[in-house]
């Protein structure tokens, strides 16, 4: 459904207005897309639905294929009015968090491999490891109450639309949910007991990782088999996007 627009003032635009000023989670359970990539990923997505589309004539023939939402076509004027900064990539979209499974229904099978962040309170390494969940095939991703919120902008844009691949749960209280689902946890944190390379991880696990500094708390580690990453030069620890990158490839494999 094409719409041709070239008032900055309609009201269709509204919740496009001054994005870069204002984040749209929380708003009626709305995120803000931006990308090429990233509004595919949005159009296909399995946990996401999209609600609209801004774009221009010049960018619309771009996308593979449109989404069965409002697709609203401006001058890159107009675009950038409404956004508030100029959109360089052209693109736009409103989409809504909607997974279709719950998280025990999501790890039901004899086999499960899950991300549990605990304290995760920057975007940039959100997105970093949301766009790692999706790229190794983790089935879902758990966040304690302390995590910022994966579809904020920024942490949709670093994914890369990994957070829209991947169904997210949050969770008052992360051990009790984890025995529930029968995972066996295995917590990352440089004074671990085993070395990643010796780990054999159980078919039904969950991988744990704490805020960059503070890191996991010890009442989450003494419920887990606890892993390091040995490293040199003095070197105890990674940026926690990149370690669960290392991680989440080791525990794909096996």
């Amino acid at each position: 459904m094409l719409f041709e627009i070239t008032d900055p003032d309609d009201t269709r635009l509204v919740l496009y207005r001054d994005v870069k000023d204002r984040d749209l989670t929380g708003r009626n359970g709305l995120f803000m897309a931006e990308g090429k990539v990233v509004l595919e990923r949005l159009f296909t997505s399995p946990v996401a639905e999209t609600v609209s589309v801004l774009t221009t004539p010049e960018r619309l023939p771009g996308l593979a294929h449109l989404p069965d939402a409002p697709v609203y076509v401006v001058p890159q004027a107009v675009m950038d009015a409404v956004a508030g900064f100029p959109i360089h990539r052209g693109y736009l979209a409103l989409g809504r968090y909607a997974p279709k499974q719950t998280l025990t229904q999501r790890v039901s099978g004899n086999r499960a491999r899950v991300l549990v962040l605990c304290g995760i309170s920057n975007t940039d390494n959100m997105g970093g490891l949301m766009r790692n969940a999706a790229a190794f095939g983790v089935d879902a991703v758990v966040l304690d109450e302390t995590c910022c919120d994966p579809l904020y902008r920024k942490a949709i844009r670093v994914s890369v639309g990994g957070v829209l691949e991947v169904p997210h749960y949050r969770v008052d209280d992360v051990v009790g949910t984890l025995k529930a689902l029968d995972l066996t946890p295995y917590a990352l944190t440089p004074s671990g007991a085993m070395t990643l390379e010796t780990v054999v991880p159980a078919a039904r696990s969950a991988v744990l990782f704490g805020a960059e500094g503070p890191g996991l708390s010890a009442d989450i580690m003494a419920a887990c088999e606890t892993v390091r990453i040995d490293m040199h030069g003095g070197f105890d620890s990674l940026n926690v996007a990149t370690t669960s990158g290392i991680v989440l490839y080791y525990f794909s494999r096996l």
